[in-house]
């Protein structure tokens, strides 16, 4: 039944997102209104260029050239946020939402990652929403399904594809046998990468993700500074060959951990086994694993980005706030949030996959053999193809379990070694 007055939306940012919702909004008006209990209707926007269709009728929407302005606006309800960006516009004009009583929605993972936890303090101290559904893997509903849907568990890891760019890379290079730097061209022209793709294939972008995912899995403050973060331009085509061999894909993982030593989080390039959930996870999909003590693990997959499904997540938060459903921003409330103890990637303690390129002459296995006894690191498999004698070769293995530290200390006497020719490449395997 609807009944209830009209909840006012003002939208900041009318870019990809922003246009997305300003399209859903409309299209879908009569289901909104049924599921919300009350009309919600965008009634002033700030945009820096107002020549550009957007595909919906803004005539007689209130516009705004300073976003904290907008924010301010007496007749708007809820503020929506989507400039993007850490700081600047975007933070001023959410603090000054906040301070105005106003609910605040926000798709921007680098703002929470960075003052997340300042921010919900002060929205639940004024009774306020900060709803954040839309920073996190794009349409997928993985801070409800965490925050809500697991409410009953101790979670024990969160970890998955939280960066649809880098898969698309890496499943580009799989499929078609080229490399990073070729594939990322195609991906930029194909409008899946930007012109500066450095927060995606560096991974800053899903370390920003994943610090938010962190603080409500575990009820932390969001310690974007603790997160090991590395990125996808030193993987190869032919990393991804033989992790192909060896019954694995390559994905770009967050990944984040409760451990005797601390809550773990980080950032990195993984062989996961083709069969598990990520490894099943190809294209620019996204995909979000989290493990409950009474659950277990519970997989969501789909779009992680673009205009649609980032819109459907955002008002999806709208949606919640029409009802006066409400939560803490992180689960527990701000002022409970446990400081987290950072664990250290050093004391990670699992497999590895090792790649060098070697000058092919006796002795260089066994001196390589000889280094990584000496830091207690067994092997598990070992790869070598053909023989070229004098000429650089490949080798490939993997180890059993072994601690960090000690496989990082075998792989910096490895790369002094005079018949190694080029930094080792090393892939940590997850085996989820």
């Amino acid at each position: 039944m609807v009944d209830g007055k009209v909840l006012r939306i003002g939208v900041a940012g009318l870019g990809t997102v922003g246009g997305g919702v300003l399209k859903l909004v409309s299209a879908n008006a009569d289901l909104l209104a049924r599921r919300s209990g009350r009309p919600i209707q965008v009634v002033a926007v700030s945009a820096r260029d107002r020549s550009r269709d957007r595909g919906v009728d803004l005539s007689s929407v209130r516009w705004y050239e300073n976003a904290a302005d907008l924010a301010v606006d007496p007749d708007v309800d809820v503020f929506v946020e989507l400039i993007g960006g850490s700081d600047g516009i975007a933070k001023q004009a959410v603090e000054a939402a906040l301070a105005a009583g106003k609910h605040v929605v926000t798709a921007n993972k680098a703002l929470l990652a960075h003052h997340g936890a300042t921010l919900a303090k002060t929205a639940e101290g004024a009774g306020l929403t900060l709803a954040f559904e839309a920073a996190v893997a794009g349409g997928i509903p993985a801070i409800k399904g965490l925050r809500e849907g697991l409410a009953a568990n101790n979670i024990r890891e969160v970890h998955g594809i939280l960066n649809g760019t880098c898969n698309y890379i890496l499943t580009e290079m799989r499929t078609t046998g080229r490399d990073f730097a070729d594939v990322l061209a195609d991906a930029q022209r194909l409008g899946y990468a930007e012109a500066d793709p450095s927060f995606d294939v560096d991974g800053v972008d899903a370390a920003h993700k994943l610090a938010v995912l962190t603080a409500v899995a575990f009820g932390a403050h969001v310690d974007f500074k603790s997160v090991h973060i590395e990125g996808i331009r030193h993987v190869s085509a032919l990393d991804i060959n033989y992790a192909q061999e060896l019954g694995y894909r390559i994905r770009l993982l967050g990944i984040a951990r409760r451990t005797e030593d601390g809550i773990e989080q980080r950032v990195h390039p993984c062989m996961v086994p083709i069969t598990s959930p990520c490894g099943a996870t190809d294209g620019v999909f996204n995909a979000v694993v989290a493990d409950g003590d009474f659950v277990d693990k519970v997989v969501l997959v789909g779009r992680g980005a673009g205009a649609g499904p980032t819109a459907s997540a955002v008002v999806a938060d709208l949606v919640d706030i029409a009802r006066g459903r409400s939560t803490p921003t992180f689960g527990v409330p701000a002022a409970e949030l446990e400081p987290a103890k950072a664990a250290p990637l050093s004391r990670r303690r699992g497999r590895y996959y090792v790649r060098l390129m070697v000058v092919d002459r006796p002795g260089v296995i066994a001196e390589i053999a000889a280094t990584l006894r000496d830091q207690n690191v067994s092997m598990e498999a070992f790869l070598q193809r053909g023989r070229a004698p004098g000429e650089a070769v490949p080798v490939v293995w993997t180890t059993h379990d072994t601690d960090e530290a000690a496989m990082q200390q075998a792989l910096a006497t490895i790369a002094s070694l005079d018949s190694v020719l080029e930094p080792p490449r090393m892939i940590r395997i997850e085996d989820f």
